[in-house]
């Protein structure tokens, strides 16, 4: 009788359990508050090809304050921004550009399709070397309509990216 209680599979059973246990315990709390952190530390990079660079501008100035919210306008490198935020046509030769400061920027990471051009291509539609949106090289997050959007909106986007990634699991 306690030679089956010593059995190594029981005590893998017990370690197996208890690890579930553990990770169950921990993954709460601890995802809760890594997402918590990203949420509040948005580092942005934004690539601005028109004139909604001007609106993003204006929201990082005093009378949007932007950073209370938690979008951190200083940055380093691209190594160091989980945000990237488009603004403008995205021609031909500007996607494979697009697409590798998407690549450099660490996981997980994030996108904001800021103004028509971004989204659809807004005016410039019909020329030979626009392309229709940003979708078909980097996955977005987030449309910010516009042409160009308000600071307010562009803020609203940021807040609606704060949500998804407070609803997201730690990756």
């Amino acid at each position: 009788m306690m030679k089956d209680l010593v059995n190594p599979t029981n005590f893998n059973v017990l370690v197996g359990k208890l690890g579930d246990v553990l990770t169950r315990a921990l993954d709460l709390p601890l995802g809760y508050a890594i997402n918590w952190g990203r949420i509040w530390s948005l580092w942005p990079v934004h690539l601005e090809t028109a004139c909604c660079s001007v609106e993003f501008g204006a929201a990082s100035g005093p009378r949007y304050d932007d950073e209370r919210f938690g979008i951190i306008e200083a940055f380093g490198s691209l190594r160091q921004c989980d945000l990237v935020v488009v603004q403008g046509t995205v021609t031909r030769k500007m996607a494979p550009r697009l697409r590798m400061v998407y690549d450099q920027m660490p996981d997980p990471k994030y996108v904001i399709a800021m103004g028509a051009c971004a989204i659809t291509g807004g005016l410039y539609i019909d020329s030979y070397n626009v392309l229709p949106g940003i979708d078909g090289i980097i996955p977005v997050d987030v449309y910010v309509p516009g042409c160009p959007p308000r600071p307010e909106t562009l803020i609203q986007g940021c807040m609606l990216l704060q949500e998804k990634i407070k609803r997201s699991k730690i990756r």
